[in-house]
């Protein structure tokens, strides 16, 4: 956990609050309270900032992780603080490139975070998890390319056929084109060379879906 991270599950603990009461007050998932908690602060809007700190009943500038610094002015006993504001008003966040996705596997786990991508914060939502991932493989060829990088919502539902990361058994998660349809889900590849994988009534319960392709990402060699 970050330091802001523990002041928040600390206090929560300290006012027997659960994830949920949190969460309802602040407007967003327990699993984001969670994430949070984890230290997955990056992205909190200032208007979230203000309700956790009401619910927890805390000064805000303790959940911006604040330091600050204090001046004398020419021996007057007043003193000037100047106080250090993280600029969580960027218009980019940092969103962690993972290792792997594997079902059950912890994405957030420090091990399996390689580096942190700098991401606009226009295309992230309130109340979701983010993480990039890399391609590997030429079966989304030619519209993905090995070592290509695309930036995943985590969610459990697609509205419409969409690239999207699934898991399927305890493989490493894939990057496809999935169609979800009431008794059947295809996985499809854009390279011709690999045959959709289709998963129909109970196999179906075999797929996990992982999140939603919201960017991609070229890397320069």
């Amino acid at each position: 956990m970050s330091e802001v991270g523990n002041l928040i599950y600390n206090r929560r603990k300290e006012l027997g609050l659960t994830l949920e009461e949190v969460g309802d007050a602040v407007g967003v998932s327990k699993s984001t309270v969670k994430k949070w908690e984890n230290g997955f602060i990056s992205n909190m809007r200032r208007d979230k900032i203000e309700k956790l700190a009401d619910i927890l009943q805390l000064n805000p500038i303790r959940l911006l992780g604040i330091t600050y610094e204090k001046y004398e002015d020419g021996g007057i006993e007043s003193k000037v603080f100047t106080y250090k504001y993280p600029k969580i008003e960027e218009i980019v966040v940092p969103i962690p490139l993972i290792g792997r996705v594997a079902a059950g596997y912890n994405c957030y786990a420090d091990d399996n975070i390689t580096e942190y991508i700098k991401t606009d914060r226009d295309i992230i939502k309130e109340g979701y998890a983010y993480f990039w991932l890399e391609v590997k493989g030429d079966s989304m060829e030619p519209e993905l390319h090995e070592k290509d990088l695309v930036l995943i919502r985590e969610q459990d539902t697609l509205e419409n056929k969409c690239f999207a990361v699934v898991t399927i058994d305890d493989e490493d998660g894939l990057v496809k084109l999935v169609d979800i349809e009431k008794n059947r889900i295809t996985l499809n590849s854009v390279n011709p060379y690999y045959p959709p994988r289709v998963f129909e009534r109970e196999e179906m319960n075999r797929v996990k879906l992982v999140g939603k392709v919201i960017e991609i990402k070229r890397r320069l060699e």
